[in-house]
């Protein structure tokens, strides 16, 4: 029965030390070392992208998100004493059905945005981050009965925008394409 624990007991030893390399926490951000500030001045809209608040609730989403994810960057919407920018732009906004109901009317719903995001770093002058094409895309259903009636296209742009935010802001925090150029 010992020889079984002591042969246990290495085997386990082994895996462990042989796994320690696998797993390293998150302590420090891609980022270069001199941003502290980032800028998220208020988003675009294309002439596709037009709807009711669409950009004004994608610069909100952005800039709570780096606020929450950003390990103590200040965030500003101005670009004067910024040390990054994160620049937006909705390209197109499309509402369409796409399931109909036994009465041949539109039920569930689906929401596409695409836009544009471009992350500078303004003291260097170099792009960090830059995606002409996020594509984001949520779906919801409108019920049957007309007296419940409750247009879900707002709850899903809101979805859709923080969705966007964290897909940005995760790419700009973990220093995606910033890396590369490091090396």
């Amino acid at each position: 029965m010992s020889l079984v624990r002591i042969l246990t007991v290495v085997v386990l030893g082994f895996a462990a030390v042989g796994f320690t390399e696998c797993y390293r926490p998150v302590t420090d951000t891609g980022l270069p070392k001199h941003i502290k500030t980032v800028a998220v001045p208020a988003f675009q809209a294309e002439a596709n992208g037009l709807r009711y608040r669409v950009e004004t609730r994608f610069t909100e989403a952005v800039s709570r998100e780096v606020i929450r994810r950003g390990r103590g960057l200040k965030v500003q919407g101005s670009t004067q004493g910024a040390d990054a920018v994160i620049e937006g732009t909705i390209r197109d906004f499309n509402f369409s059905g796409v399931l109909l109901d036994r009465f041949g009317r539109a039920r569930v719903y689906e929401v596409t945005i695409i836009a544009a995001v471009t992350i500078r770093d303004l003291r260097e002058d170099k792009i960090l981050f830059d995606n002409q094409n996020f594509i984001f895309r949520d779906s919801f259903e409108f019920s049957e009965d007309p007296r419940s009636f409750f247009n879900e296209e707002d709850p899903a742009v809101e979805r859709i925008a923080r969705a966007f935010a964290e897909s940005a802001v995760s790419a700009f925090v973990n220093g995606i394409g910033v890396r590369n150029e490091r090396k």
